[in-house]
């Protein structure tokens, strides 16, 4: 059955678990499934970077243990006892109980991404969440644990130096208050534990940048606004689309989004910068090749005479210094 709201004086049961993952998270994945009792009392939903490409992992988790996984539809209830993994090229989120699925703009140049599932877990189910950041590369998860934590939610990372890939376990831990750090072989221990505590009965109102921020990645309302009520237009244009990034106010790690929905930390923006800055490179590097190509056979369709000599030699020589400047860019391009 579907996870219930919280009523009247009961306790707030934490019961939805929300698990963060990039490069070098996959084994722990599967042990954790194999880890965790049949007779789990939350929900978990599994942000993976795998981007496009087909993912096997639900098959490979309900392989490992007694619970199913599986890639969710589209308004899918929250189940308690279930492992829902986000589709490739879909962020995963959680919206009054059900969970949506989205082609929305990327954050952190990923899609899935992790902070839209913790974001909208913490919107939608305040206490009741665990969020679960494992290893990766960069710091995708910070800032949708700090959603979690300000939403009254728990905070669960991987100890950075049991981490494959330390770099996102290390972001969590050095910007967000965790209540928990862990090697991957007590993960499903802690989680057992957690799920089974009561939480705090109250539901804290969001900050409101978690909502606005939301609204920007959605495009509900008008994006402008709600930029400019949570930061300040930067210097820099999203590598995404070429739109103005917004500098967001008083973040850590410091981020940025565009009107469109992209979101970035500062060191996933220059990481994607340098990928688009590689792609440009060699794009000059093709029309440096083509440009002496085509000089070379224009050079070669010129007829013979003292007009048409002059435009040979003419073709020649700024293809051999085209030729120059290309060599000149690969070895700046192979040096890099």
């Amino acid at each position: 059955m579907p996870l219930d709201d919280a009523s009247g004086a009961a306790p707030v049961r934490r019961d939805l678990v929300a698990i963060g993952a990039s490069a070098g998270g996959v084994q722990v994945l599967l042990d954790l499934a194999a880890a965790l009792p049949a007779d789990f009392g939350a929900c978990v939903l599994v942000a993976l970077h795998v981007g496009a490409h087909r993912s096997v992992l639900p098959e490979l988790m309900s392989a490992r243990g007694p619970l199913r996984a599986s890639h969710p539809a589209d308004g899918q209830p929250l189940q308690p006892g279930a492992i829902f993994v986000a589709p490739p090229d879909h962020h995963m989120l959680v919206e009054d109980g059900l969970i949506r699925l989205s082609r929305g703009p990327k954050e952190n140049h990923a899609r899935p991404a992790i902070d839209p599932l913790f974001r909208t877990a913490a919107l939608s189910h305040g206490p009741r969440v665990i969020g679960v950041v494992l290893s990766g590369r960069l710091d995708d998860g910070t800032a949708g644990l700090q959603a979690i934590k300000q939403c009254a939610g728990l905070a669960v990372v991987q100890e950075p130096a049991d981490a494959e890939q330390p770099d996102m376990p290390a972001s969590a831990v050095a910007n967000v208050a965790v209540d928990v750090q862990v090697p991957a072989a007590r993960l499903a221990e802690t989680l057992v534990r957690l799920v089974g505590a009561p939480a705090t009965r109250s539901l804290p109102a969001p900050a409101p940048w978690i909502a606005l921020e939301q609204a920007v990645s959605i495009g509900a309302g008008n994006p402008m606004d709600n930029l400019n009520a949570i930061g300040r237009p930067s210097r820099f244009s999203c590598p995404e689309c070429s739109g103005v990034l917004w500098e967001l106010d008083q973040t850590r790690p410091r981020r940025y989004r565009c009107h469109t929905g992209h979101g970035y930390t500062l060191r996933t923006l220059a990481d994607t910068q340098e990928a688009a800055s590689d792609e440009a490179l060699w794009g000059a590097m093709r029309a440096l090749q083509e440009r002496e190509a085509l000089l070379r056979e224009m050079a070669g369709e010129l007829h013979d005479g003292a007009d048409t000599d002059e435009a040979r030699r003419d073709c020649l020589v700024l293809a051999e210094r085209t030729a120059s400047h290309g060599e000149q860019l690969r070895s700046m391009i192979e040096a890099d």
